[in-house]
C-alpha cells in the first residue's frame, strides 16, 4: 500500500488547545500509526519549543487585539518547500485564511490534491472583527464560499455543515467525516468522589459541567441564567480560558449564583476524562459548533448531555442526549431531568455509540478520499 504524505496547513495549532487543534493532532496520530507521514505548516509562537513531530513554523505577528492567535506572514523557507511540499501527495488546509491560502498556492503549483475541513462557521466570529458586524457576516461567508470552491473536496463533520456550505453557495464535493477522538481514552474516566468536591459539588448535589473557551459565540451565559432560575442544589463548573471569563464572573455574581458556580479555569487534558464521568450532565450552550468535539468527548466518558437544539446537535448525539431551547428557560427545564446517580455515567458508556466518532473510523474516511483525489488528479 502506497504510504502517502499529507501537508496540513493551519491558522491554528500549538500551544494553542482547542477543538481544531484536537482535531488535526488526532488524524495525524491516526495516519502516522497507519505508516504515512504527515507534516504541519503553522504560525510561529514565541517562546514556544515544540515538542515533538515534523512542524514547520511560519512566521507571524501578532493581532491587535488580545488573543493568543497570531496574524500569519505567507512565508515558507525554500527548504521546506523543496524538501518537503513539493513531495507531498496532498495538502490539507484546515483555514481559508493565510495557511490555508499558502497550502493552495502550492498545490495548485505542484499539482497536489487541495482538501479543506471546514472547522468553523466563520460568520459567528463577527463579533471579534471591529467592523460593521453583518458586513462581516457576509465577508466571512464569501471567504469560505470562494475557498472552498477552490478545494477539490471539503470535509464537514456533520450533514448539517453540509447543507450549511450548500445555502453559501459551496458547489465543490463536500464528504461528511465526523471529527475524531481517542474514545478509549475518554471511556477510561472513572466518577471521582474527590473530582466533584475539586468542581464544587458536595456528596447530596448535582453537578453540571461546561468544557468550553470562554468566548461570546460559546454562549455560556445562558447556563448562568438558567442556574439562577433551578434547583438550588444544582452546582455548576466551567472548565475553560477565554476573554470572556471576567465578564462571566461578574454575571455570576450579579445573578447571585457565583456561590454555585466554579470556573476551574484551563484543565490539563489527562483530568478531563474524570472530569467528565463525575459530572451528572455535561452541558453546551454553543450554537456555533461545526460539530462540538467536547460533546463527543462527554458522551464517550458516559456523561448525559444537554445540548443547545440545533442541528449540528442532533447530528452528534443522535438521541443520546437532551436538547434544549438554547435560552435560559430552555436549560433550566433541561436540568430539572437531571438526576444524582453514581452508576449512570458507566451504563451510558456501556450502551453507547461514541465508537462512531473513533480515529480508526475518522482515518479510514479520509485515506479513502485522498487516494480518491490522488486518482482523479492523474487521470485529468
Amino acid at each position: 500500500m502506497d504510504r502517502l504524505r499529507i501537508g496540513f496547513f493551519t491558522e491554528i495549532y500549538r500551544p494553542v488547545v482547542n477543538g481544531v487543534v484536537a482535531s488535526i493532532e488526532a488524524l495525524a496520530q491516526g495516519l502516522e500509526a497507519r505508516g504515512h507521514s504527515t507534516f504541519c505548516f503553522a504560525p510561529h509562537m514565541p517562546g514556544f519549543v515544540e515538542p515533538d513531530g515534523p512542524v514547520f513554523r511560519m512566521p507571524s505577528l501578532p493581532l491587535p487585539t488580545k488573543t493568543p492567535y497570531r496574524l500569519t506572514l505567507p512565508l515558507v523557507a525554500r527548504r521546506n518547500v523543496n524538501n518537503v511540499i513539493k513531495r507531498l501527495s496532498i495538502v490539507h488546509a484546515h483555514s481559508p485564511f493565510v495557511t490555508g491560502w499558502t497550502g493552495l498556492h502550492y498545490a495548485r503549483r505542484y499539482r497536489i490534491p487541495l482538501v479543506f475541513t471546514y472547522h468553523t462557521q466563520l460568520e459567528e466570529y463577527a463579533h471579534y472583527v471591529p467592523f460593521e458586524r453583518n458586513a462581516t457576516r457576509y465577508a466571512a461567508s464569501q471567504l469560505t464560499r470562494t475557498f472552498g470552491n477552490l478545494a477539490d473536496a471539503v470535509v464537514v463533520p456533520t450533514a448539517s455543515m453540509a447543507r450549511r456550505l450548500r445555502e453559501v453557495g459551496v458547489r465543490t464535493r463536500i464528504e461528511i467525516v465526523p471529527s475524531a477522538i481517542d474514545v478509549a481514552w475518554f471511556a477510561a474516566g472513572r466518577r471521582s468522589d474527590a473530582v466533584r468536591a475539586s468542581a464544587g459539588a458536595g456528596p447530596r448535589e448535582r453537578l453540571l459541567l461546561c468544557v468550553s473557551r470562554l468566548g461570546k459565540e460559546k454562549n455560556i451565559e445562558v447556563l448562568l441564567a438558567a442556574l439562577a432560575g433551578a434547583d438550588p442544589s444544582l452546582r455548576l463548573a466551567i472548565a475553560g480560558e477565554g476573554p470572556d471569563r471576567e465578564r462571566l464572573e461578574a454575571l455570576a455574581s450579579e445573578l447571585n449564583v457565583m456561590g454555585r458556580t466554579r470556573f476551574l479555569g484551563a484543565q490539563p487534558r489527562e483530568r478531563l476524562p474524570d472530569l467528565y464521568a463525575s459530572c451528572d450532565a455535561f452541558c453546551m450552550p454553543s450554537t456555533s459548533e461545526t460539530q462540538g468535539l467536547v460533546l463527543v468527548e462527554a458522551l464517550a466518558a458516559g456523561a448525559l448531555p444537554i445540548a443547545a437544539d440545533v442541528p449540528q446537535s442532533r447530528d452528534v448525539l443522535a438521541g443520546e442526549g437532551t436538547y434544549a431551547k438554547p435560552t435560559a428557560d430552555g436549560f433550566s427545564r433541561a436540568f430539572e431531568g437531571v438526576e444524582l446517580d453514581p452508576g449512570a455515567s458507566a451504563r451510558r458508556r456501556a450502551n453507547g455509540n461514541a465508537d462512531r466518532f473513533g480515529i480508526d473510523r475518522h482515518v479510514d474516511r479520509m485515506l479513502e478520499l485522498y487516494r480518491d483525489l490522488m486518482v482523479c488528479d492523474r487521470i485529468a
